[in-house]
Parts: structure tokens; sequence; C-alpha cells
């Protein structure tokens, strides 16, 4: 599926180029099916990859200097390639990610952040697995990834950020949830903060940012896919029990079309690895070409607007407004 995403990418985007790094045997008859693509494409051949059950530690040992994976990612680090994208393993993407491009200064560990389909349209929910644990400067760090990546994703200039939480009450969730929601409220960037918002609050749309730390963010998402599956099948069967639902159905196909486009999963394929030194994407393992295609302009919509430099004009900011008020608390104390 991935020599047919990146076909399916290219008629969309002409302007694209591809480094192809893989079994050169395996690549070139794919890409004689698809003549545009592969005018356009490169391949740097390697007979190794890591495998799906490869823990990360075994792949970044083993892996290193010579695997498909690494190899993309070292072509970002070595501005080969603006993006990397990858529907592989997702903890040796990480793993990988993180030890070859770095973490951009200010940033202690990288977040995952994923596009969430909602009533009013998209949202970001980071992070989804990157992390487990956070305390409040990783909360507010996180902030910053999301709200940079909505700024050039969805072109808003000042998003609004929510801090998923069991309630909307101040006095409500853990420590470090409420700690980050205190500096969120009076941190010197051009965004919105909306407060605490609960899982159910997700799809609605509240706001363009929900932050939260890997494991529940991993577990929401899950479920947010799992729940989505299930409406799908209950549809279909539904549609197929009697002679009068399928005629029913007959009539309503338009709007249950519409319906199943929102439900796709496809069409928010494609996970940021944010807080590293270059743009790298994490595909669904399971996706199509139409999945796939998704990932590869999200990866171009990043680099297009800038997302690099908005975080690192941000995290400038946020560490200049921590140091200030280190010092005016400093003083205080001094004078007291």
């Amino acid at each position: 599926m991935v020599i047919p995403g990146a076909h399916a990418a290219l008629e969309r985007r002409p302007d694209l180029e591809f480094v192809l790094y893989g079994n050169e045997q395996q690549l070139f008859p794919l890409l004689n099916a698809h003549p545009k693509l592969k005018a356009r494409s490169e391949i740097v051949h390697t007979e190794h990859a890591v495998a799906m059950d490869d823990k990360p530690s075994t792949a970044l040992r083993s892996g290193r200097w010579k695997s498909s994976m690494w190899m993309s990612i070292q072509a970002v680090r070595d501005k080969k390639a603006d993006v990397a994208i990858s529907a592989g393993n997702t903890g040796a993407l990480m793993a990988m990610a993180r030890f070859c491009l770095k973490t951009m200064p200010g940033i202690d560990r990288p977040a995952m952040a994923a596009i969430w389909p909602t009533i009013r349209g998209e949202s970001i929910v980071l992070d989804v697995g990157a992390t487990i644990g956070a305390d409040a400067r990783h909360l507010v760090n996180c902030a910053i990834l999301g709200e940079a990546m909505a700024r050039a994703l969805f072109e808003v200039d000042r998003p609004s950020i929510a801090l998923l939480n069991i309630g909307v009450e101040e006095v409500k969730g853990l420590e470090e949830v409420r700690e980050a929601g205190q500096i969120l409220k009076t941190l010197p960037l051009d965004i919105d903060y909306y407060g605490f918002v609960e899982g159910d609050d997700i799809g609605k749309g509240l706001v363009d940012v929900v932050v939260t730390e890997g494991f529940s963010g991993n577990i929401a998402l899950k479920t947010a896919e799992g729940t989505a599956k299930q409406i799908a099948g209950y549809l279909r069967d539904a549609m197929r029990r009697t002679l009068l639902s399928k005629i029913g159905y007959l009539f309503a196909r338009g709007a249950f079309e519409t319906l199943k486009d929102k439900l796709d999963p496809r069409k928010a394929n494609g996970a940021v690895l944010l807080g590293l030194n270059g743009v790298v994407i994490k595909s669904h393992g399971g996706t199509d070409a139409i999945g796939f295609a998704t990932a590869i302009e999200m990866g171009c919509d990043m680099v297009e607007n800038g997302l690099l430099e908005k975080i690192s004009t941000d995290l400038s900011s946020f560490d200049h407004f921590a140091i200030q008020e280190a010092t005016e608390m400093k003083q205080s104390a001094g004078a007291v």
C-alpha cells in the first residue's frame, strides 16, 4: 500500500519527490506499475527491515545504520528529505527518531499527535502513546507542540487548548494536570486556554487541541477507533437484515455514504512525532493506499507551513516566561 499510496499523493501534489528505502527487487516491479511515480522516485536499497514485533531497544541496536526505517529518518537529519513516513513498528520508529534526530531545546520527551474527527471538523489530540506519564512541564510542552501543529495544519492564528481530565472543575484531577492548567492560564502565547475537558468532549470539537499524557491518550484513541468500527458494523448489519431495511437504505444511501466518509479512519491517518528536530509521521500499519496518501499529505502540510519553526519560536517564548517567573519568585522570596 506504500507505493499506491505515494502514487495517490503524487496525483494530488505533482511537485512531490520520493526516496524509497527498501529491497529494490520488491520495489521495482511495484514502481513499474506507476510510471509517473517512478519518474519522481529514487530507490535506496537495503535488505534490512524492522519487524513489527521487534522490541524498540532491539531494533535500535540491530537496525541502526542499515535498516530502512533508520535510513529514512537519517535522510531527514541530513536534509536529504523533508519528512520521513513509516507504517512500521511504532516503538522502534519513536526510539530511532529520538536517537537520530534528538529532541528540540526545552523538550525532554517527544509526543505523538493524532488528528481526531469531531462534530465541528477536526481536533489534535496528544500525546497518544509516545510517553507514559507526565508532569506539569511535559503537559505544557505538549500544549505548545499541539498549538504549533494546529497553526501549521489548520492555519488558525490563535488555537484553543484544553487539558483532558476526569472533570471540568478546577479542583478535580491529578495535581500535575491542575498545575499545568494554572501555567497555561498565564502563558504569553497566542492561544486560548479553554480549561479542562472530559473524554466525551473530544468528539464535540470544543477546542483545536486536547492535551493528555500517553497512557490515557492511547486508550482514548483506540477506544474511539473501536467504537467507530462498532457503529459501522451495526449499521451494515441493520441495513442487510430485512427487505424493508434494504429498500430504506436505497432511499437514504446518500446520508449513509456521508456517515461512512465521516467514520473513515483513513481520512485521519497519520500521527506526527512532535518535539524532534525533524518531521516524522507514523502511519497506521493496517491502512490502505488512501490512508497512506493521507499520512504523506499531512507530512507535506507540516513542512510547507513551517511546523518546526513555529514550535521553536513558541518554546523560546515559554522558556523566557519560565525564567522570568522563576526570577520574580526568587526576588519575592528574598524580599520576604
